[in-house]
Order: structure tokens, then C-alpha cells, then sequence
């Protein structure tokens, strides 16, 4: 699917003439920074002095704690700087409706979005910034990389991961600026249109999956969105399987209730991109199936060398476009090949007890 994305994406590009990543120095907003806080604790100094750090001139910094239960406010607090706002809220109520109240006490014409765990690059904001050449886009997404790459097997894994989502998944959608997954980790919004949408936002109940909603609802109501590689963040991925399968299974649950969700009006899209999408939700739901029948006719290990191959392959492509980048910025090319373990589980197994778990509010990668 990664392949067919990245060719068919090319090659529409190159018919149209459309480039991927057009800027603008024209556009000069206000920005406010929403930072949603959950239990990070003393790390939450590193994300907001990031962010602080950043060259962007107009920058206001909100960083909304949603009644975490050790001491990150407090953490939070000690970052001394006039351009930063500490909020808290009485209780939990998720990072959608955190960022809500710092969207509706905003007055700034960007909102951008940083979760509490990530570094954002100097030149990240401003190049967010730039990418809103039009006023039908209505959000931009940065790329998100990896900050503990080297900790482990399992984290180097996440690093091709992490790599093929943002080099290449998403460029046939980039292509029709209809990117239908902006990460929080790193977005800018215009805050008119959250304004827009506000009352749909907090009409919803679940906590999961909050990205994805509202990079949806934002395509449905005929809004642009894109993404671009120049602004940069970093993200902890999970180094333990622990953490690793419950930040999956949360993922999952995301995916089951957007793809479900979405059939009632992706297909008005671009072909293209509808085609992805569908592509992508059958993908889904049928490899549980799919992995049921490999159990049954006793072919699990088949399955299971077949993924292994496929990945190899991908993560020599991988390192033949990495090949440039300092030591310390990638990984081996076989750092892949685990992932064929961890299939069928996070995309078999997970996404039946996701089914079961939807009406679940915990943050997983937290417990």
C-alpha cells in the first residue's frame, strides 16, 4: 500500500504540475501554541522550552494540564517566560476538550498543537506557517520523528515506522491537500475553523482518536489540510512491548471508529484519496480474518515469513533514501524485519479487541 501511495501520488503531482510543499512569506499571523499535559512530569521543561526556543516572532505559548495526577503542573509552572500560560484543568477531561478551552480564550489566527512529550525544531513553527498558501487550508501537519531511536530493537523498528508514515503514506493524499491523519503531535490550525467546529467537537464523547477526528471533520466541511516534512518534532515511542501494545491497541481503537466513521463521506473526495481510504479501512478489518484462516490451516509461520520479506525490502529502500543522513539519524536496514512478529497481533488480535473496547476513555500509553 506504502508503494502504491508513493508512485500513484508521484505520478499525479507530475501530471497536474501541483507541487507537494508550496510556501508563502506573506502570511504573518499571530500563533498560539496549545500544549494538552498529562502526567509527563519533569519532561514537560524540555517540550515547552522546545517550543519557546522556536525563531517564530508572534508566539504565544498555552499549556493546559488535564488534572494530571503527579506533578507536571507543577513542573510546568517553573518555566519562567512572559509568553507562557500555565492553565489546569478541575478535572480530566481529555486533549480535545483541552485544546477547545485554549482555542476559545485565543485570540490568534494559527493554533498550533504540540503534545507534552515532543521537541519541536527552532524553525518548525515558521515553517507550518508558511505552508498556508491558500485560504482553504485549514491545517498543516509537521513531520514526526523519533527521539529515542537507538534504545532498543523495538524502538529502531518504530523508526521505519514512523519514517514510511510520513515519506510516504501520505503522499497521495498530500497531493489533493486532503491529509486525512494530521498528528497533534505537530499541527497548526486556523483557529476560525476550530471556531467553526467547535460545537461538534464537544459534542464528542471519545478521548481516543481525537487527531483523526478532526483532521475528518475538517475535510468534510471542504477545508484543505497538508503536511510537510520542513517542520520537524520529536517523539519518546514506547522501548517496552508493554507500552508498545497499549499505545497500539489505543491506535486501533482510533482507526476502527474513523474508518467506520468515514464511509458515509470520504467517498465525495478525490478518487484518489476515497480509494485510498477504503483501501486502507478493508485492510483493516480483513486481516483479522485473514489471520484467522493462516491459525486454522496451520500457515501462521508462512504468514509470518512472507511479512518478513516484504519488510526486508522496505527497509532497503529505507536505508537506500536515508543513505545521506548522519549515523545517528537512522538505523539498520534490517531494524524492520521484527515487525512481522508484531503484525499480527497489533493488526490482527488488536483490532477484534478494539471492537470490544471502544467505549474505553484510558489513556493506554499512560497506564
Amino acid at each position: 500500500m506504502g508503494y502504491v501511495n508513493r508512485y500513484v501520488g508521484a505520478l499525479y503531482v507530475r501530471l497536474t504540475r501541483r507541487p507537494l510543499d508550496a510556501t508563502t512569506d506573506t502570511f504573518a499571523p499571530s500563533v498560539t501554541v496549545v500544549v494538552p499535559l498529562y502526567n509527563e512530569g519533569a519532561a514537560i521543561v524540555d517540550t515547552l522550552r522546545s517550543v519557546l526556543a522556536s525563531d517564530y516572532p508572534r508566539l504565544r505559548v498555552v499549556c493546559i494540564d488535564d488534572a494530571s495526577t503527579d506533578d507536571s503542573l507543577a513542573h510546568a509552572r517553573s518555566v519562567a517566560d512572559d509568553r507562557l500560560t500555565v492553565l489546569g484543568n478541575t478535572r480530566n477531561l481529555g486533549k480535545r476538550a483541552s485544546i477547545n478551552r485554549a482555542v476559545r480564550e485565543s485570540d490568534s489566527e494559527i493554533i498550533v498543537s504540540v503534545d507534552s512529550d515532543v521537541l519541536v525544531e527552532p524553525g518548525a513553527i515558521r515553517a507550518l506557517v508558511r505552508r498556508f498558501v491558500s485560504p482553504e487550508i485549514a491545517a498543516v501537519g509537521g513531520w514526526v520523528d523519533v527521539r529515542n531511536k537507538h534504545d532498543n530493537w523495538l524502538t529502531r523498528m518504530q523508526v521505519l515506522k514512523y519514517w514510511y508514515a510520513y515519506y510516504v503514506a501520505k503522499n497521495v493524499e498530500r497531493a489533493v491537500r486532503r491529509v486525512m491523519s494530521v498528528s497533534g503531535c505537530l499541527a497548526a490550525y486556523r483557529r476560525s475553523v476550530l471556531v467553526e467546529l467547535l460545537p461538534i467537537l464537544d459534542a464528542r464523547t471519545l478521548k481516543h482518536g481525537e487527531d483523526r477526528y478532526l483532521t475528518r471533520q475538517i475535510v468534510k466541511a471542504g477545508y484543505q489540510t497538508t503536511m510537510t516534512h520542513q517542520a520537524r518534532c520529536w517523539t519518546f515511542v514506547p522501548s517496552t512491548l508493554r507500552g508498545y501494545f497499549s499505545q497500539q491497541l489505543r491506535w486501533r481503537r482510533a482507526n476502527v471508529v474513523d474508518y467506520a466513521a468515514g464511509t458515509t463521506h470520504v467517498w465525495k473526495l478525490p478518487p484518489l484519496v476515497a480509494i485510498n481510504y477504503f483501501a486502507l479501512a478493508i485492510v483493516l478489518f480483513l486481516y483479522p480474518f485473514g489471520l484467522y484462516r493462516a491459525l486454522v490451516h496451520h500457515r501462521l509461520v508462512h504468514v509470518i515469513a512472507v511479512h518478513a520479506i516484504i519488510l526486508t525490502v522496505l527497509g532497503a529502500y529505507y536505508a537506500w533514501r536515508t543513505r545521506a543522513w548522519p549515523a545517528h539519524e537512522r538505523v539498520s536496514a534490517w531494524s524492520y524485519v521484527p515487525h512481522a512478529l508484531c503484525m499480527p497481533i497489533t493488526s490482527g488480535i488488536f483490532v477484534v479487541l478494539a471492537l470490544f473496547t471502544l467505549d474505553s476513555d484510558r489513556w493506554e500509553t499512560r497506564s
